[in-house]
């Protein structure tokens, strides 16, 4: 096989389950607009109003910019791919997107840990949250957040890089760092260890995560208070917790042990879902169910409409 870096990949999982393009490239580029648009929204409403900049919203601001993050990244690829006859990507472009996709997806789940955490403190010890999350304490997450996440990929990127490859066909919409090892020709051990130790970790994040649920609802149950901040802040965070999880377990699990001749159509909706749905699905949720954000967005609006009139 000639040198990995004059590989040009070709991602079979679109070319064989979209025929109609032009359609899906409509839809896609819309759904790219309307994810750049509440994302947007959202984090210049929490930015603008002084009140809303607490720790939790803080927390949130952080995951609507990674939805922007691996919005610009992900969909610009997928609209010119939908817009070829063949899709096709360089090797390094391939490496890149890798990159991109991986950082954005640990983001997400350091995020939602974080969140959790601050949840946890905030209905279970909510004499202490001052005291425990404090404003430098908020920053060193919001690092911990990106720069752990930007480490993970990095590696997964390097041993990618390091195998020379004995094909060119990747049977996904997008690349991943499984999906280019399989078609390396060497022994690929390193890469598969590092794998399942980076699905371990986040793994054990999502277990975190239910037990500060479970903790947080035993002690929502004290007082109408408590069951408000739940109502306002836990459950919109659950759900967000639940569709991202769900969907990328179920990508990662089939990838790694799933057939190779069926399904391709669910496994690429399923491949996509994770990193589609939630940066749309955040804002929305957590917009409409925090009055604060909800009103401040509609005197934005009225204050514009005023403005024009």
């Amino acid at each position: 096989m000639k040198n990995s870096t004059e590989i040009l990949f070709v991602l079979q999982g679109l070319n064989d389950t979209m025929s109609n393009k032009r359609t899906y490239f409509v839809v896609t580029f819309f759904v790219y607009l309307f994810t750049i648009l509440v994302n947007l929204t959202l984090i210049v409403t929490i930015i603008l109003e002084k009140t809303l900049h607490e720790p939790m919203l803080i927390f949130l601001c952080n995951l609507c910019v990674n939805g922007i993050f691996g919005a610009c990244t992900f969909y610009p690829k997928i609209l010119v791919d939908l817009s070829s006859e063949l899709s096709v990507t360089p090797y390094k472009a391939c490496l890149a997107q890798i990159f991109v996709i991986y950082t954005s997806v640990y983001c997400e789940f350091n995020t939602l840990a974080v969140m959790a955490y601050d949840r946890y403190i905030a209905i279970c010890k909510p004499l202490n949250y001052h005291s425990i999350i404090t404003p430098q304490k908020v920053v060193k997450l919001l690092l911990f957040t990106w720069l752990f996440s930007i480490c993970e990929s990095a590696i997964a990127v390097v041993l990618a890089a390091r195998l020379p490859l004995c094909g060119n066909r990747i049977e996904r919409i997008y690349c991943i760092a499984w999906a280019v090892s399989k078609l390396s020709c060497v022994d690929t051990t390193i890469n598969n260890v590092y794998g399942y130790i980076i699905m371990i970790f986040h793994f054990s994040q999502v277990l975190l995560i239910l037990i500060s649920y479970v903790n947080i609802i035993k002690a929502s149950v004290r007082s109408e208070e408590d069951q408000s901040k739940f109502m306002q802040t836990c459950l919109p965070h659950l759900i967000a917790v639940t569709s991202f999880l769900i969907t990328f377990l179920f990508d990662r699990l089939y990838d790694r042990y799933g057939p190779t001749t069926r399904l391709h159509a669910l496994r690429n909706i399923m491949s996509l879902e994770y990193l589609i749905v939630p940066p749309i699905l955040n804002p929305l949720i957590y917009g409409l169910r925090l009055n604060q954000i909800r009103r401040r967005i509609f005197r934005i609006c009225s204050q514009k409409i005023h403005a024009l009139k």
